[in-house]
């Protein structure tokens, strides 16, 4: 029987979630006798001819060509998965959504006549559909492991749902907000990172998402009403890296956190 193939592909990223793949090492001998890797520039000159099986995607969309492009691979993949902070949330460069990109476009280049690009940065399924998202900064070798497994044998993915703080948990850690009075956005971070910051006594910064279900309201009013930070420095710690996440948007850009809460109208 023919392997199942496939494509990874990059838009604007840093490589890292790509570099994950080949960080697999001796498991990634594994991957190759499951399917067939027909196109991945990263790693081999040799590209395959589409349709393929399973399409990886790197990276948020921030060119009108990035908008093509993305329709030509979702239209040449039976199956699309963004992998990354960039590719399901807008990435760190996304905070240029709330910027005016024209004016820092003339502050960094002589020749802004030069540059193409768009107002935003936005996750791959703002423009086609993705059939899973796979977080983090970069993300975990063994979850993508599990996702390219899953999908070669016809089932659902085993990922985790949990936060960061059951890793603490699992791992012994104190926590650094109560113990510490840390600023940690480990209540709702997607699980993955095996709790990495806080095992060094850091705050979670949130760079594996949003987790299904979190509270982001109340953690936000938490680190602003509790803990001194003003709306502001809350702003920019809830979003850095996931800036285009829907849930993030909404504290980013909802005037009511101009007041305190108890002090707004319901």
């Amino acid at each position: 029987m023919n392997k199942p193939s496939l494509a990874v592909f990059k838009f604007a990223s840093c490589d890292g979630c790509q570099l994950s793949l080949l960080d697999c090492e001796d498991e990634l001998l594994k991957v190759a006798e499951l399917v067939e890797i027909a196109n991945f520039p990263e790693a081999s000159r040799r590209i395959l001819p589409g349709p393929y099986d399973i399409a990886l995607v790197e990276g948020s969309i921030t060119t009108e060509h990035d908008e093509e492009r993305i329709q030509e691979i979702r239209e040449g993949s039976r199956i699309l998965i963004s992998i990354g902070a960039c590719a399901t949330a807008g990435g760190i460069q996304a905070l240029r959504n709330y910027a005016d990109v024209d004016q820092m476009v003339r502050a960094v280049y002589p020749q802004p006549s030069y540059i193409d690009t768009l107002a935003t940065s936005t996750p791959i399924s703002r423009h086609v559909k993705v059939d899973y998202e796979l977080h983090g900064c970069p993300i975990n070798k063994y979850q993508l492991l599990e996702v390219l497994l899953a999908f070669t044998a016809g089932r659902r993915p085993q990922v985790s749902n949990d936060s960061v703080c059951m890793e603490c948990k699992a791992a012994g850690n104190v926590c650094v907000m109560v113990a510490q009075g840390e600023h940690c956005l480990g209540p709702i971070t997607h699980a993955g990172c095996g709790a990495l910051c806080p095992s060094f006594d850091r705050g979670c910064f949130g760079c594996y998402g949003v987790k299904e279900q979190a509270d982001v309201e109340s953690l936000f009013v938490f680190l602003r009403d509790q803990r001194g930070m003003t709306t502001q420095q809350a702003v920019a710690l809830v979003q850095s890296f996931n800036a285009d996440a829907p849930e993030l948007k909404v504290i980013a850009s909802d005037r009511k956190w101009g007041r305190r809460r108890e002090d707004r109208p319901e």
